[in-house]
C-alpha cells in the first residue's frame, strides 16, 4: 500500500510542476496525501530538476565550446 501512496505523491508533484492538474485529481490528492509527503516529494523533485539542468548546462559548455 505504501508503494501506491508514494507513486501518487510523485505523480501529484510531477504534474504540479507543470501546472496541469485537474480539479478532480487535486481534490482527491488533498484528501489522500499528507503535507509532509508532498513537501518531501517536492524537495526531491526540485533537487532532481536542478541537478538535471546543471548537468545539461555543464555538458553543453564542455562539448559545444
Amino acid at each position: 500500500m505504501a508503494d501506491k501512496s508514494n507513486l501518487k505523491v510523485v505523480l501529484a508533484v510531477f504534474w504540479s510542476f507543470f501546472g496541469v492538474r485537474k480539479r478532480r485529481d487535486y481534490d482527491a490528492d488533498a484528501q489522500n496525501l499528507t503535507p509532509v509527503q508532498v513537501i518531501i516529494a517536492g524537495l526531491i523533485g526540485g533537487a532532481v530538476f536542478v541537478s538535471t539542468m546543471l548537468l545539461v548546462v555543464y555538458l553543453a559548455m564542455r562539448f559545444l565550446t
